[in-house]
């Protein structure tokens, strides 16, 4: 398939795009959070890359067999500033693309659940690698939520467990060595098949199999639109290339954007 060379920085080109649009597929990653004050995990400023010690932790293996290690999680759970964290205005950009009837799926490589905070419909939402505002039973699946959890580290269980079966909690998030669950990953793809604009958000579009939606996006004939910091390696077949401010950039996107 030939592929049209990238308007790059070009906000009416894009803009156009998404007037022209019935069906957005929009896909986010941790740069739409970067506002709210939460940093990536592997950026100069990242989590893994300022203390490596924590990418042990959401091993799942290394967290199903070593009670210290899950102590030592639910005490950072507890101390950290995500919890305080809100959403931000590209978070609620993307809540105004949603009314205007447009937004066909919503991906979402984050964990913070900030898109939900915001208010996207999460009949339209895809938290493809989960949700740290829940916790999840290894053993009987069942699930909590985390303000329930974090109360009970709080009040001296080091190492809580699932008071219906006694088995390990973990957040509902997928950890390494974890696989994606198939029926986001059905829906994200199907989606990204039948869409006819397909918006990439702060991502590096490096991490595989939800980076496989824009490939299928563009070889069903949707336009794309990529906004990010850094380079990607779908930018040569994207038809708008934005490097910008996103909290700045998604809500003069869909500034006056009328029904769909």
């Amino acid at each position: 398939m030939d592929f049209l060379p990238p308007i790059a920085y070009d906000l009416d080109a894009a803009q156009e795009l998404l007037r022209q649009s019935r069906r957005v597929v929009v896909l986010t990653g941790a740069g739409i959070s970067t506002d709210s004050g939460i940093p990536d995990f592997r950026g100069p400023e990242g989590l893994w890359t300022k203390d490596p010690e924590a990418e042990k932790l959401a091993n799942i293996s290394v967290y199903r067999r070593d009670p210290d290690v899950r102590k030592r999680a639910w005490r950072r759970r507890l101390e950290s500033s995500m919890w305080s964290r809100r959403p931000n205005a590209g978070h609620q950009a993307l809540v105004d693309l949603q009314r205007s009837g447009r937004l066909s799926l919503l991906i979402t490589q984050n964990i913070d659940g900030l898109h939900r905070a915001a208010g996207t419909d999460p009949a339209l939402l895809v938290e493809a690698h989960g949700n740290v505002r829940e916790i999840v039973c290894l053993s009987c699946d069942r699930r909590f939520p985390t303000a329930e959890i974090a109360q009970r580290v709080d009040n001296g269980e080091e190492d809580p467990s699932c008071e219906m079966c006694d088995g390990i909690l973990k957040p509902a998030v997928v950890f390494f060595g974890e696989n994606l669950d198939p029926r986001d990953l059905e829906r994200s793809f199907a989606a990204s098949e039948s869409c006819d604009l397909f918006v990439a958000v702060g991502t590096s579009l490096a991490v595989y199999p939800i980076n496989e939606t824009v490939t299928m996006a563009r070889e069903a004939g949707a336009r794309i639109v990529i906004i990010n910091g850094e380079p990607t390696m779908f930018d040569r077949i994207a038809d708008v290339v934005l490097r910008t401010s996103i909290s700045v950039v998604l809500p003069a996107l869909v500034e006056d954007l009328p029904p769909a």
